[in-house]
Parts: structure tokens; sequence; C-alpha cells
């Protein structure tokens, strides 16, 4: 939560410069609480999995949040029950004269497609147009992530050819930005993808800065503080069993995957993983969160 503080106080100076959460006495005086409403496109099969995981991670703040779960219209999913989508799930026809503080995109198992081959596309790019002015704030995960750089800055994504699975060390690049209060400079990320972005194509963009990245899988978050969209390629939503889950799931299938690197102890998948990246994934959500507290319009009509 941002601290209300004096105007004149002497350290507002020194905390604004380490990007802590403040907000000033006189708009502390004027501002009206309501919750945050936050419209979550969900592209998983694992529809249920990641509805979970999500909430985790908005839960990491005292805000009070109202979700709104969307899914594709023009897609079946194979995986979750038509009775779940029904009871819990909205398509875009029924959203689309509404406004939301945050829209948060999730990942979807469909890298090896070109973004224009993906059966949902166009719909998916009608959302995006849509959030220009419908939406205060964006979050984009892994695929969705990548779909929505190539769609806002045409920047495209690459075949890796190994895919990246395992907890890799990530560092910090950008020190005491607002969404990385409370970080350690390095702490350990899940990544799980096929596709990566690349260093060159994102320099070309000026209003696209890195804020963590790691040696051994490159880039994992991109800010863009002017249109408000955060690019995460990588998954600290995750749970403790879910790279073994996938690992699982893929050997069973016979494509004869890689043991996920830096995961299961000793290398040894008959023990149980642990989780060591739960507090990152707190910090980033609830940084994230107060972004978007301070910065979205009491009266939601009032963007666009």
């Amino acid at each position: 939560m941002p601290i209300k503080i004096p105007d004149n106080l002497p350290g507002r100076v020194t905390l604004a410069q380490e990007n802590v959460p403040l907000i000033l006495e006189d708009r502390a005086l004027r501002q009206d609480i309501r919750p945050l409403q936050i419209l979550i496109l969900n592209l998983m099969p694992d529809k249920i999995g990641t509805e979970t995981q999500l909430l985790r991670g908005l839960g990491a703040t005292p805000l009070q949040i109202e979700v709104t779960f969307l899914h594709p219209a023009t897609y079946t999913s194979r995986h979750t029950s038509q009775d779940h989508l029904t009871a819990f799930y909205k398509t875009f026809e029924d959203i689309a004269d509404k406004r939301y503080d945050a829209l948060i995109v999730t990942g979807a198992p469909v890298e090896h497609l070109a973004f224009e081959e993906v059966g949902y596309w166009k719909e998916l790019v009608r959302i995006f147009d849509w959030a220009r002015t419908h939406v205060y704030g964006s979050f984009f995960i892994c695929w969705g992530a990548q779909a929505a750089l190539h769609h806002y800055n045409g920047v495209p994504k690459y075949p890796l050819e190994r895919k990246h699975s395992g907890v890799f060390l990530h560092r910090v690049v950008r020190p005491f930005h607002s969404l990385l209060m409370g970080f350690d400079d390095f702490f350990p990320v899940p990544v799980s993808r096929h596709t990566e972005v690349r260093y060159s194509d994102v320099k070309k963009h000026k209003d696209l800065e890195i804020l963590i990245e790691a040696d051994e899988t490159g880039i994992c978050l991109i800010n863009d503080e002017k249109n408000r969209r955060v690019f995460v390629f990588n998954h600290l939503e995750y749970d403790a069993e879910t790279l073994k889950n996938e690992y699982m799931r893929d050997t069973a299938a016979g494509k004869n995957p890689d043991l996920p690197t830096h995961y299961f102890p000793s290398d040894d998948p008959e023990q149980e993983p642990r989780i060591t990246w739960r507090a990152h994934r707190h910090l980033l959500f609830s940084n994230w969160l107060n972004i978007i507290y301070q910065g979205t319009p009491y009266d939601l009509s009032e963007l666009g």
C-alpha cells in the first residue's frame, strides 16, 4: 500500500527517487476508495489451476480486488468443462462496453504457431486494441506477453533449439524501479517456453525497458511505462509442482523432454521440488497492483 505523507516532508524526494510507494496528503484527502476491477483473459488449458495461481499472486496485497475471468469465444476448450466456463467466465462481447483498472493475459500452449495462425488471434487482437481505451494497465505473461509485444510493438518471437525449462537465476537490471521494490539483486524464476524475444529487437523501441534478465534464458520482464504495459516471459506465478507436471506430461507423450534445470533436488525427478520464488511472486504482483492503484481514476468512465 502507498504511504500517505505530508506534501512537504523532507524525506519525500529520497523516497520518491527510490520509488517507495507514496501518496501525498493532498491527494489522499480527495481520494475515494473502491475495489480494483481486474480482467483476466485465461488462455491456458488448465484454467482452474491457472486461476488459483494468479489469484494467489493478486492476493498478496491488502487492496480489495474484484476479478472477472474471460475466455475466447472463438475457441472451444478441451480441458475445462463448459459448466465451469458458463459459471465463472465471460466472453468479450459480455464485457466490451465495460472498463477495468487492469487486464492480465496468460500464456498459451501455441508457441509452435505463428501468431496469425492461432485460432483466436483475431479475437485476441480485438481485445488488445480495446484495452488501449478500456483498461488502465496491462500485465502479459509468457506467450501472452510475446503476442502483445508483437501486436503493439512489432517485436517477433524466435524458436529455441531446446525448450527453456527449469528454475534459473535472474538479476534485477533497474534497482529501485517501482515494479521491483523489495527484490533481491539475484533471485530464482521458473521458466517454461520454446520461444524467445531478442535484445536487438527490443532495443529498437525507446518505450520498452528491460527490468529483469538471466544469463541462461535472456529477457524476463519488460516494462512499457508510457503505455502502462508489463511483459513477463517467465512464470513467477507457478506452483512448486508445475514444472514437474509439465515434464511428466511430455515424458508420457513421448516427447523426450530435457530434465528441468536447477529444479529437482540433486536432479532426481523422484524427489519433490521446492518452491524458491514465492516471495518474489508476491512482490511483483503487489508492486504492480500498487502502481495501478495509485494511477487509475476513481471513475473508470474517464479512461480513454
